[in-house]
């Protein structure tokens, strides 16, 4: 489907008003959108448009997504190290390193620090723990996300089903180091460091970077109403 035939269709969609989720959850108003746009469901994440991923949002719905993960090259300090230093006991009782980082310091005292050109985990003590350039999260940005179709919904409901009305549809592209880094300053990006120990390496589930569905919107340099 080319993005000038997703038009004419989310036109009429728009039209329609309030629709009947077509299943229930929190998957209902992507597969809803999905079957109005004719879309057939597939194994694929998410489906695409033209090269453009499509994303159904509700309005008021604060759902966090992850963007990518990356970790090629990015520890400052051995990650078993950083684990049996910095580290705390996990669920299954196993010392790691599960934590949202912030830019405000944790119990741990890592804090996330966000410069010109990288951000990185830091220890109050001045010690750095993993670093990242903000072009290569850029590329794997791009890579991961080229282009993206956010489509918006207002959702009520009625005895006990969700209706939606999909009324915005925007497509975004584009994003640079300097707008990724001033996302992370406001925390609209957050870092989820995931690695434990497993007696003789760190196992690391690989670092996420993730935001807030309503925020994705502030990460692209280029959004055009459609």
């Amino acid at each position: 489907m080319t993005i000038a035939e997703f038009t004419k269709k989310f036109r009429k969609i728009k039209e329609q008003g309030f629709v009947q989720t077509m299943r229930k959850g929190p998957t209902g108003i992507g597969y809803t959108l999905e079957t109005l746009l004719g879309i057939k469901e597939n194994n694929e994440a998410h489906p695409d448009v033209d090269g453009a991923e499509l994303k159904a949002h509700r309005t008021k719905g604060n759902s966090m997504i992850t963007l990518f993960t990356f970790n090629n090259k990015v520890w400052k300090m051995p990650p078993l190290d950083a684990v049996k230093k910095y580290g705390s006991l996990d669920k299954d009782g196993r010392q790691g390193l599960y934590y949202t980082m912030s830019l405000k310091p944790n119990s741990a005292g890592l804090f996330l620090d966000v410069q010109k050109t990288e951000i990185s985990v830091r220890h109050i003590s001045g010690e750095v723990v993993a670093t990242w350039q903000l072009q290569t999260l850029a590329d794997r940005f791009m890579q991961k996300l080229p282009a993206l179709l956010f489509v918006s919904a207002f959702t009520e409901e009625r005895d006990g089903l969700e209706y939606f009305h999909f009324y915005r549809a925007q497509l975004m592209k584009g994003t640079s180091p300097e707008l990724l880094a001033d996302q992370f300053r406001e925390e609209n990006i957050l870092v989820d460091l995931r690695l434990h120990d497993k007696g003789t390496m760190a196992r690391n589930h690989g670092t996420g970077f993730r935001t807030f569905e309503d925020k994705l919107p502030l990460l692209f340099q280029s959004i055009t109403d459609l």
